[in-house]
């Protein structure tokens, strides 16, 4: 549906696009800026979107709530076929048996960043070079049938330490190396993953630090990079937290979807992050759901526009070896609920444990239920290998001697084990 709003014979304060322009309780204006139209989301938000030929109206009525009844402006809705929350382009069925992407993160071009988004461009691990990520990844795939990996890497390495600057050439192509890597290893899925929990040095993205367009920016240039690549995904940013507004947030992600795709990755998935860490519990209550719902890609469909979330299974923190829950209860099950209803979807980016009994119980138990429910969840990717040392606490990284990789036993007995 779309919501068409007119103003009758004054001047009135018009909504900018991506604002909200109608719903339940809302209060504000109802007129869209020049070249845009009201869409219909939901009866609580509907938003300023740009007017495109699929948005062209098929009838009208007037039974739309609109923000006032004494409103000068009225909203009254109409339907366009072409106008849904498609899920997508290939949703497995609930009776599938497992998700359809498995796998995990290979860190290390994310080294150097801290939760504020400071990244010393020096931290960062050439992984490719000194821990055979890419040798890792063609393990996984070709031994153990995992088809994901996720890629975490510094917005400050990629573009040299200058936001708004061009890729820079030397740190993108260190990059690039472990990207075509993992291309070539037989995964099904390679994550692009901006590891800055939404912010640059300290300042969040478009609340006070950079611009939207900055880190549209960088999405562009890496968009034209791998637009030619389907088994790319794009990952608009790793853990974004005490975010205070998060429908100013949602507008910074959807500068990103809409440089992606008009930079002609049409076709790929892009995850969408909420707030608190991308943390699944909360996905819904801190309204991180209904913000994201309302990204749109250029046709304003939702097609592979998908859900981005993380849950460790200790005290959520995702630093000790000990878990405590298998968060079926407490997390998936209330969200799978929810994703049902709104017809999407959600990828689990991170989740993991230390190889401990304990962990071995709960991961395995926490990915048969995505399994379970594969209709709603498209996949995970466990924390972490690449880079780490044997020392760190989530350890992944698989050990190779004599031509021989053993995998680390949460790998074997739950990321893989949990999978097939």
């Amino acid at each position: 549906m779309v919501v068409v709003a007119a103003c009758a014979g004054m001047a009135v304060a018009q909504q900018t696009v991506w604002g909200q322009c109608a719903g339940i309780n809302y209060s504000g204006s109802t007129a869209c800026t020049l070249g845009t139209i009201c869409v219909y989301i939901n009866n609580w938000y509907s938003q300023c979107q740009p007017r495109t030929t699929a948005t062209t109206p098929a009838s009208a009525n007037s039974s739309y709530p609109t923000a006032s009844a004494n409103s000068s402006c009225y909203s009254t809705v109409i339907t366009s076929s072409t106008i849904t929350a498609n899920g997508p382009a290939t949703s497995p069925s609930p009776s599938s048996g497992k998700v359809t992407y498995a796998g995990v993160n290979i860190a290390g071009f994310d080294f150097g960043c801290g939760t504020d988004g400071t990244c010393v461009v020096s931290g960062a691990d050439d992984i490719v070079t000194n821990s055979n990520a890419v040798g890792q990844m063609e393990h996984f795939a070709k031994d153990d049938g995992l088809n994901a990996f996720r890629l975490p890497v510094g917005w400050q390495f990629l573009v040299n330490g200058v936001v708004g600057a061009p890729l820079n050439a030397t740190n993108f192509g260190k990059y690039d190396k472990l990207v075509q890597g993992c291309l070539g290893s037989g995964a099904e899925m390679c994550i692009v993953d901006i590891h800055n929990y939404a912010r640059w040095n300290g300042k969040i993205v478009g609340q006070g630090g950079p611009s939207n367009a900055d880190l549209a920016s960088v999405w562009s240039q890496l968009a034209i990079k791998y637009a030619s690549e389907n088994k790319i995904v794009f990952g608009i940013m790793n853990e974004p937290h005490n975010i205070p507004d998060i429908w100013t947030w949602a507008d910074t992600i959807q500068a990103s979807v809409t440089a992606i795709r008009q930079a002609g990755a049409t076709s790929q998935m892009i995850l969408l992050p909420g707030n608190n860490y991308s943390g699944a519990a909360s996905f819904v209550s801190s309204g991180s759901a209904a913000a994201l719902a309302a990204i749109t890609n250029l046709d304003l469909s939702t097609t592979n526009l998908i859900f981005d979330v993380h849950k460790y299974l200790d005290d959520g923190s995702g630093t000790s070896i000990t878990c405590k829950t298998n968060n079926i209860d407490s997390t998936f099950r209330p969200l799978a609920s929810w994703l049902r209803q709104n017809k999407r979807m959600v990828f689990n980016s991170e989740t993991g444990g230390g190889n401990t009994d304990s962990c071995y119980k709960y991961l395995c138990e926490q990915i048969q239920f995505l399994n379970q429910n594969a209709d709603v969840f498209l996949g995970y990717t466990s924390w972490a290998a690449g880079g780490f040392s044997s020392g760190y606490a989530l350890n992944e990284v698989p050990t190779l001697s004599g031509g021989t990789w053993t995998d680390q036993l949460l790998v074997s007995k739950c990321v893989v084990g949990a999978w097939k």
